[in-house]
């Protein structure tokens, strides 16, 4: 079965994606939450057991940036008329993770990205997922796997999932595209499971933003092809 190694561990993947109105998680909003969770279908395989995609609204008297605009398509006109309140986004994610029935790990590339912000926007709703914080970054695990560049275009391109998966800045979908290359990335070695909680960062940049709680730190460099079991992040950490 597809991603067995974390599904021994977990009850279900969350596989996540955020687009905002900036870099700042403090500062700046989430302006479209998208998730999937996937499940094991009893003996049958894996299956997308939900999804949601919601629109935010943005504070009052606060305008959506050009540049966003430019690079994700979303509108001020699609938060305004479909979006929903921080709140009710928060909950429904929330309510996700929670319907894992157990144990979930939530999965996102450039994960110390979007955790900032949905812990931002969670805080402020009052909402939690209750969940252990066990957290997977795709980003980490492909700096192991291939030479720079590592955007999850990138790893689309290198898992020659073009057919199967498009990043396209809108969340729903790179959310989608990340459940295709997660598989890919099992195939290629079933390691996935030592990454949790692992988040390597450009050493010469250190660690972007607030670290997370239980998330495990460490300097990164590029390298120039695929790692050798023994050299990847895990390892050298003492994991495996």
């Amino acid at each position: 079965m597809p991603l067995e190694s974390l599904f021994a561990r977990y009850k279900g993947l969350v596989l996540l994606d955020c687009e905002t109105t900036g870099l700042d998680p403090e500062g700046d909003r989430t302006i479209e939450l998208a998730a999937i969770r996937v499940q094991e279908d009893g003996g049958k395989g894996l299956r997308v057991a939900a999804k949601m995609d919601a629109y935010i609204r943005l504070p009052e008297g606060q305008a959506l940036p050009d540049k966003i605009v430019e690079i994700t398509g979303i509108t001020g006109r699609d938060l305004a008329e479909r979006g929903v309140r921080e709140r009710e986004a928060a909950k429904e994610f929330a309510g996700m993770v929670a319907a894992a029935g157990g144990p979930a790990l939530l999965v996102a590339h450039n994960a110390q990205f979007d955790m900032l912000f949905i812990q931002a926007l969670l805080r402020r709703a009052g909402a939690s997922t209750n969940s252990k914080g066990a957290m997977l970054d795709t980003l980490t695990v492909f700096k192991d796997r291939r030479k720079y560049p590592h955007k999850l275009s990138d790893a689309i391109k290198a898992y020659g999932l073009g057919g199967r998966a498009q990043n396209t800045h809108r969340a729903i979908d790179d959310a989608l595209a990340l459940f295709e290359v997660l598989k890919a990335m099992d195939m290629e070695r079933g390691d996935l499971h030592e990454y949790v909680n692992l988040f390597g960062y450009n050493p010469k940049y250190g660690v972007s933003g607030p670290q997370l709680q239980g998330v495990r730190y460490r300097p990164q460099g590029y390298r120039r092809g695929m790692a050798m079991p023994c050299e990847t992040l895990p390892r050298i950490c003492g994991r495996g």
